[in-house]
């Protein structure tokens, strides 16, 4: 059920907005951060029924397990026994607390979709510098015109006590994951055979807004820099893409290139946006698709809804475990239940709807973003005609080595087709995701680099 208080403060917040412009934050509602609000703007306490536990702080310890930056994570909640499974069959006594996308997904795959349910933990944390950023910014940040960037934050999460949905989905896009990551990782688009096969990268990201050695003035509009190539099936070895996403969207629009590996040449590539269907990903996946939700928000109107109490993914250490091989995880229509773990956890619900005369394929989305995180766990994507169209499903985990929590795998359901698309798959590579390494220059992400480094 949706939370009254929620409902009713979102409602005041936005009857009083004039355009994106809103009345800042009050003191008082900024001192709940770390009382009665976790760090991040989340309840700190439980919910009445016991079901939600207070959180504590989450995960602030590396398992003695992980010894190697890189390494495969070990599953601090290994011994945890599921206490129950949403099936087909008993769907009516949990819908409740389930997305329109979830309980599509069980209609679509009444026989073999399910949901094992865990005890929830709130493992969610992230390092004190980011928290300290985080309470700065309550006070600071502000919307630019029509909420399409921010200013006046930095190196935390700019609105931990969101006033609108825009904010809130802006809390999403630049919610901490370190600074520089280096990953080599998969992607597939399984048919509605179950087949499939592998599309595998070397992915960069440089967090600019993340670098805890930076100030907001040395951004230069610069949010993150991402960089993949191409290096397996042998027909797409050597390409590239290098994206330079800015944080004021209205000043300017992201930066895109290409590099084809065959005509040894580097191209804008001004259409990598919005809709745009990605090519690794069979059409499955739209530009604005990847991390679940990304870039400018400027074609929908967003509204906060409020908070309600879902089963989402987390702690999902388990569907990315080197134990587990892509052709036992890789079923037909989704991924194999046995492997995952759902948590019951309040989210913010945000809805945006296109506005008038702007395109999408999506009339809708509704994002459900995790109160602990801001990630967004599951994303609901309307077509033209309003019915539910695609089911996007991020299977949550910390990445206790910062610690962050972030998603481990990607899903990207099309309901109608039956066909789905997963990204970030590594249990079958020697390492994971890798923190560590030095953070170089932006000099490294300039388009000029694609092609020395893009070679087959």
């Amino acid at each position: 059920m949706l939370n009254k208080h929620t409902l009713i403060g979102a409602a005041i917040a936005l009857a009083l907005s004039a355009g994106s412009a809103l009345a800042a934050v009050s003191p008082a509602e900024v001192a709940k951060l770390g009382a009665s609000l976790t760090p991040f703007g989340a309840e700190k306490a439980g919910n009445a029924a016991g079901t939600i536990p207070e959180w504590t702080g989450g995960i602030t310890q590396v398992p003695a397990a992980y010894k190697t930056p890189g390494q495969h994570h070990v599953d601090p909640f290994a011994d945890d026994k599921p206490l129950f499974t949403i099936t087909k069959a008993n769907l009516e006594q949990y819908k409740d607390n389930l997305t329109p996308g979830q309980i599509a997904m069980f209609n679509t795959y009444p026989n073999s979709y399910q949901m094992p349910v865990y005890q929830t933990r709130r493992s969610g944390s992230a390092p004190k510098w980011v928290y300290d950023n985080t309470l700065k910014n309550a006070s600071t940040a502000k919307l630019l015109d029509g909420g399409n960037g921010f200013s006046e934050a930095y190196g935390g999460i700019p609105f931990p006590i969101p006033q609108n949905g825009v904010e809130a989905l802006w809390n999403h896009i630049a919610r901490y994951r370190g600074t520089y990551i280096v990953r080599r990782a998969s992607e597939v688009a399984v048919q509605r055979n179950g087949s499939y096969s592998l599309v595998t990268s070397q992915q960069e990201a440089m967090f600019k807004f993340y670098n805890p050695k930076g100030t907001a003035a040395d951004l230069n509009n610069i949010m993150f820099y991402y960089l993949s190539f191409t290096k397996s099936p042998a027909r797409l070895a050597g390409g590239a893409v290098l994206v330079h996403e800015t944080l004021d969207q209205v000043k300017e629009p992201r930066q895109a290139w290409g590099y084809n590996a065959g005509q040894r040449r580097v191209r804008r590539a001004p259409n990598l946006a919005y809709d745009t269907p990605i090519a690794a990903a069979d059409g499955l996946r739209t530009a604005d698709d990847t991390d679940m939700i990304n870039g400018s928000p400027d074609r929908y109107d967003w509204k906060l809804v409020g908070k309600k109490e879902i089963y989402i993914p987390y702690n999902s250490y388990k569907v990315t475990s080197p134990d587990v091989k892509y052709k036992d995880l890789l079923q037909v229509g989704h991924l194999n239940p046995a492997f995952t773990r759902n948590e019951l956890h309040r989210v913010w619900v945000v809805e945006g709807t296109l506005k008038s005369g702007s395109r999408h394929i999506y009339s809708k989305r509704t994002l459900f973003l995790d109160e602990d995180s801001w990630q967004a766990a599951v994303v609901d994507q309307y077509d033209g005609r309003g019915e539910l169209w695609r089911v996007s499903i991020a299977y949550l985990k910390n990445y206790y080595e910062l610690p962050t929590t972030w998603s481990a795998l990607d899903s990207f359901h099309d309901l109608q087709a039956r066909r789905y698309h997963v990204q970030n798959l590594d249990n079958e590579e020697p390492s994971t995701i890798d923190f560590s390494q030095a953070v170089p220059d932006d000099g490294y992400f300039k388009p000029a680099a694609l092609r020395r480094r893009g070679t087959r």
